[in-house]
């Protein structure tokens, strides 16, 4: 049996596991602070919450152990209950080895009660005190990226033990129409990938993605883009705004997305290969910037640090229309998730000692 917590922050890393809990040959054991998701059929453990309820003499007392972990708030409860669910779950189910997505802690826990730690590494700089702590020890690193896209500055012995394996989407496998692989305008002769074309005809369509992790870009930066592209149509989709039950036949039917550069949105752009514009959202260790940048490096889509001045937004839909979607197959080639089964497989074949 195979382990994976999931980081209860968002929807990412509960999509995620279940991505990749679909194609592995054993039982997955899912652990969080999160609840179960719809449909799950392996085993589960809801861990206790260390970040809540909040005791007032607790106060921000060295939360982070002198800087060497990221969250171990001292005298709190729940992370003492969470510690002895997790290590009392190693004693008992024995796993071959676990997933981390994500917490330097749990990494940690684990290793210490003698399970293989596979540890989702993230974008952005990682260099700090614990995520070297947690790189350092775990037995791979489960990069969802293409090489080259956020470990250039990585030491040679995280590189190593890294699984490089791509974008991991719900929606790898599906077949891809073969107009999602172009832009809008692409129909027409010639055209130069990198000037923005603005052909005047029928409204467009912007999709709108926000995820669940918090967003700062407001309702009115949102309307002044919206205001300042008369020749296209928003529809927002987010956790908080109703929206179809198939985010798929959305993303194919937009001639346009634009989204938060969140790992897992980004995938499932990739996955359905459409023209885009990634901009990021404040997050721990540039993480969003830093996909971002490279995704607007590597010409796959545009992408933007910060939410754009409204007067750039018509040059920047052209633009990413103008340079389609063919490019994310850089980014996924819709086998990550298989290519973690396959790496899993490899690392847990040694049997476990009794």
């Amino acid at each position: 049996m195979i382990g994976y917590y999931a980081h209860h922050q968002g929807a990412g890393h509960l999509t995620r596991m279940q991505s990749i809990a679909a194609v592995l040959d054993e039982p997955v054991w899912g652990l969080s602070s999160a609840p179960c998701p719809p449909g799950w059929e392996g085993g589960w453990t809801t861990l206790a919450r260390d970040d809540e309820p909040w005791p007032e003499h607790v106060g921000d007392r060295d939360v982070t152990a002198h800087g060497a972990l990221h969250w171990v708030p001292q005298h709190h409860r729940g992370l003492a209950r969470r510690a002895a669910q997790l290590t009392a779950w190693a004693a008992d189910e024995q796993p071959r080895a676990i997933v981390v997505d994500v917490s330097v802690e749990v990494a940690l826990l684990a290793r210490l009660s003698g399970v293989p730690t596979v540890v989702v590494a993230m974008p952005g700089r990682r260099e700090d005190p614990a995520h070297r702590l947690a790189y350092d020890t775990a037995d791979a690193l489960l990069a969802p990226w293409p090489r080259g896209a956020h470990d250039l500055h990585w030491p040679d012995r995280w590189v190593d033990k890294a699984w490089f394996v791509g974008g991991i989407s719900r929606f790898d496998g599906r077949d891809v129409p073969t107009s999602a692989s172009v832009s809008a305008v692409s129909s027409q002769s010639p055209v130069d990938p990198e000037q923005p074309t603005n052909t005047g005809e029928e409204p467009r369509t912007v999709l709108l993605l926000w995820g669940a992790g918090g967003r700062t870009t407001t309702a009115a930066d949102v309307r002044a883009a919206q205001d300042a592209t008369p020749g296209w149509t928003w529809v927002e989709r987010s956790p908080a705004v109703d929206g179809t039950r198939d985010l798929w036949d959305e993303l194919q039917r937009a001639d346009v997305v634009v989204s938060h550069a969140g790992q897992n949105a980004v995938a499932e752009i990739a996955a359905a290969r459409r023209p885009a514009v990634i901009v990021a959202q404040p997050r721990p260790h540039a993480e969003q910037e830093s996909t971002a940048r490279r995704i607007d490096d590597w010409r796959i889509a545009v992408g933007r640090t910060d939410w754009p001045e409204a007067d750039t937004w018509p040059e920047l839909l052209d633009l990413a229309a103008a340079r389609g979607g063919h490019g994310w197959s850089r980014w996924s080639d819709g086998t990550g998730a298989h290519q973690v089964a396959d790496h899993l497989a490899r690392l847990t074949a040694v049997p476990v000692a009794p």
